[in-house]
């Protein structure tokens, strides 16, 4: 079952089209990566979600009814552009934005007290925002995104200025809030951390999606039938013992490392590259070669753009 649907939406400003009947599922339960080169969209779409902005085509549903203005409460949104008050105590703060989103005074205390210790930031309570870094002030804002535990959580760029040890902080409990039962959209161009977290994704570019689906799936469709191998044997050429139709990448022959890429033709599979190996050398490792999802966002994009251009 699809928690959030966005229905052909469209969006314009000026002379500026942001987004182009966008069409997305997202999926309960699930981790959702929002992908897409700078100025495609995403953001746009986020917050429309959030109705920051209303769209001028289309419909946002929720759990199949239309999107109403009392679902903010159900959901949590970490923008991009942080945005807490430098003035006011980290304390005083959260506390307000935690009411904000319906929690009474003493569960806002109880709960944030909660992820104070958690996060290890007890001492942080009275110092003011200003105070902190970067780092420091995006730890304060996503755990008050995440506090009132809503169902769709929205992260745009939630790692950006994070050190290793907070960026994997956050990715661990982002994993623990997928596992609570929310769902997640995350926006990054971060694609190892797609390639780590994200179930389904959706790339937009220009405006338009261009590719959606689950991330296993998506993966599939990109393998190109190539594996890379490492072998012992005699001082061979493998173009003197493979067919001539498997096309060889690349091929290292040093004595003490023999290694080698071959690109399979439809309809072969590994076995019909293991049995001609096996008859003169001896195999060590046999892999598939699949693409990272960096990969695919960049084959996509690219393939996406130059299209165009030759059809004309």
């Amino acid at each position: 079952m699809d928690l959030l649907t966005a229905q052909a939406v469209s969006k314009q400003f000026s002379n500026h089209k942001a987004l182009d009947q966008v069409t997305i599922s997202v999926p309960q339960g699930c981790i959702f990566g929002l992908l897409g080169p700078n100025g495609a969209g995403k953001t746009t779409l986020i917050r429309i979600i959030n109705q920051i902005i209303a769209p001028d085509e289309g419909a946002l549903l929720l759990n199949g009814r239309k999107l109403l203005p009392d679902d903010v409460i159900s959901i949590g949104y970490l923008p991009e552009e942080r945005g807490l008050y430098k003035k006011m105590t980290v304390g005083e703060q959260a506390m307000y934005l935690a009411q904000l989103k319906g929690l009474s005074h003493h569960e806002s205390l109880q709960r944030l007290k909660f992820w104070f210790e958690k996060f290890e930031i007890n001492g942080w309570w009275n110092r003011k925002v200003e105070e902190l870094s970067k780092g420091m002030q995006q730890k304060i804002q996503f755990l008050i995104t995440i506090v009132h535990e809503p169902k769709l959580l929205i992260f745009d760029e939630p790692f950006s200025g994070f050190d290793p040890i907070n960026t994997n902080l956050l990715k661990e409990e982002i994993l623990a809030q997928k596992e609570k039962g929310a769902t997640i959209i995350l926006s990054t161009h971060n694609m190892a951390s797609v390639e780590e977290l994200c179930d389904h994704i959706a790339l937009i570019d220009r405006a338009k999606v261009i590719l959606d689906g689950p991330v296993r799936e998506i993966k599939k469709t990109y393998k190109t039938n190539s594996f890379t191998f490492s072998y012992k044997g005699a001082d061979i050429s493998l173009h003197d013992i493979l067919p001539s139709s498997f096309q060889i990448l690349e091929e290292h022959n040093d004595p003490d490392h023999r290694f080698a890429t071959v690109n399979l033709p439809v309809g072969f599979t590994p076995n019909d590259l293991l049995a001609p190996l096996l008859s003169s050398t001896t195999i060590d490792s046999l892999n598939e070669l699949i693409p990272t999802m960096n990969d695919i966002f960049i084959q996509t994009v690219t393939q996406q753009r130059t299209e165009p251009a030759t059809s004309n």
